[in-house]
């Protein structure tokens, strides 16, 4: 780089791949992923919510990532399901659960009461 003009389009060009890597509008699902949801299940748990959400077509409507720990560690596995400002925490995940999580919240937009953390099940 030898020009402030050259600084300035290469500014402009990371702009443009941030942009694509944003997930406004999007629901964004976390899964724990610190030693205490690992030991409890959420490699697998995490794999089903990514395999999913690319079975049903959902990539563009739906971010999968993974985070440390959440803090509830006696509830691992846990997912929590971000839509804009409001959140929804499942927690004691499987397969099948994130499974049924994709089919009806993800793909369906109905919350899976009986998953979530205030649930009389849990």
């Amino acid at each position: 780089m030898k020009t402030l003009e050259e600084l300035a389009q290469l500014r402009e060009q990371m702009k443009a791949k941030m942009a694509i890597r944003s997930t406004e509008g999007k629901l964004r699902v976390v899964v724990g992923m610190a030693t205490c949801g690992i030991a409890a299940g959420a490699r697998p748990v995490l794999n089903t919510l990514t395999d999913e959400v690319s079975k049903e077509g959902l990539t563009d409507k739906v971010t999968v990532s993974q985070t440390g720990c959440i803090g509830i560690c006696q509830f691992e596995p846990v997912i929590e399901v971000f839509d804009g400002e409001s959140k929804v925490t499942y927690v004691k995940m499987t397969p099948d659960k994130a499974k049924r999580i994709v089919a009806e919240h993800l793909k369906g937009g109905k919350v899976v009461q009986e998953y979530t953390i205030g649930s009389s099940n849990v």
